[in-house]
């Protein structure tokens, strides 16, 4: 627990780490059948309630969303706008354009909206009150930051556990 108070914790993160449940091996079906008869009301509260502290909260989801759509959408429809008055200026002899141009365009269009989604889920604030700003790159420093610090600590517990 002492890590934990090491670093920050992010606004949705859980306060504690699940626990594996461990698997018993059942020696007679006759054990299993007796088990599985039993209610798993304690252990299925549990489970539940560990699934909604692991859950993003409903505003962060929208706003994450929203940018998302956002910040892809429009290289998306931009590609597509590309293509087709490339695909009007060549049938319509305004122009010669090279087909590797078209297709370069097109593609990196498409390349950026994807990027377009990362940095909309990045760019979006994970405090659930608080909004962030309209491009939101304060809050990609601030969430990428704990992207990469997450990162390190995860290799840093796997190379502990080896």
């Amino acid at each position: 627990m002492s890590d934990d108070s090491e670093r920050d914790r992010l606004p949705f993160e859980p306060a504690s780490k699940r626990k594996k449940p461990q698997k018993e091996q059942a020696s007679s079906p006759a054990e299993s059948a007796s088990k599985s008869d039993k209610p798993a009301s304690s252990s299925s509260k549990r489970s539940k309630q560990a699934s909604e502290d692991m859950k993003i909260p409903e505003v962060v989801s929208r706003r994450m969303l929203r940018r998302m759509m956002i910040f892809s959408a429009i290289p998306v429809s931009l590609g597509i706008f590309v293509f087709f008055a490339s695909y009007f200026i060549i049938t319509q002899g305004i122009a010669e354009l090279p087909n590797v141009a078209v297709l370069l365009t097109t593609i990196g269009c498409f390349g950026l909206s994807v990027v377009g989604l990362s940095y909309g889920a990045l760019s979006a604030s994970w405090e659930e009150n608080a909004v962030g700003g309209i491009v939101g790159y304060d809050q990609f420093q601030l969430n990428f930051g704990r992207m990469v610090s997450s990162w390190q600590q995860a290799r840093e517990e796997r190379q502990n556990n080896s």
